[in-house]
């Protein structure tokens, strides 16, 4: 493919993602089609099928080709304020649009298509647990977090509230509501006392 030829098909590829975010914002995920994402990129609808075989699969990487950089986690060597300030800076991305509703509507597709299901905890689920179950390691590793504390539960038990939050109750995810979290996590993971008999 020449630079030319590969340029144009970058920017097609381009307009029809942000197309279907555009749309997706404007009239609900439920409603987004490939003929109107079509329309909108001023493509025809065989371009879009020629790159995505399913609305769910173009809707996938329209939303994660949005920013998502600073989810990785810092080491400061406190854990505690390292896994705050990650999940703070989260929060705040899924608290505003475009990422919130866009996020939350492509985590509804996933319970419906196996596809996108598999895709987005391959592309963006499965990374960021790699990133924070690194962090919990290295914790541990640094005598921060019990020996035999099992780090996958610590995940499920850390990000559990707040997807809960997010897409069942949608209460609002607080400041003190991350630290209420991570107090009664932490409170189980802490290394215990050696006591003497």
């Amino acid at each position: 493919m020449s630079d030319s030829r590969a340029s144009r098909h970058d920017n097609r590829t381009e307009a029809i993602m942000r197309a279907a975010l555009d749309l997706a914002l404007e009239l609900g995920y439920a409603k987004l089609s490939i003929e109107a994402v079509a329309t909108r990129a001023g493509v025809g609808k065989h371009t879009v099928y020629r790159r995505w075989s399913s609305r769910g699969l173009l809707f996938l990487d329209a939303v994660l080709s949005l920013n998502t950089e600073g989810l990785s986690h810092p080491n400061t060597g406190d854990v505690v304020a390292d896994l705050r300030e990650t999940m703070t800076r989260a929060v705040k991305l899924l608290a505003r649009p475009p990422w919130g509703p866009l996020y939350q509507a492509l985590i509804g597709e996933a319970q419906h298509d196996p596809e996108v299901a598999a895709a987005l905890n391959r592309r963006f689920i499965e990374p960021q647990t790699a990133d924070t179950l690194a962090r919990l390691k290295a914790a541990k590793e640094q005598g921060e977090l019990a020996p035999d504390f099992d780090l996958d539960l610590a995940f499920d038990v850390l990000s559990g509230p707040l997807y809960y939050r997010l897409l069942i109750t949608q209460q609002p995810i607080t400041h003190d509501y991350i630290d209420r979290v991570l107090q009664a996590v932490f409170a189980g993971m802490s290394p215990r006392p050696k006591t003497s008999y």
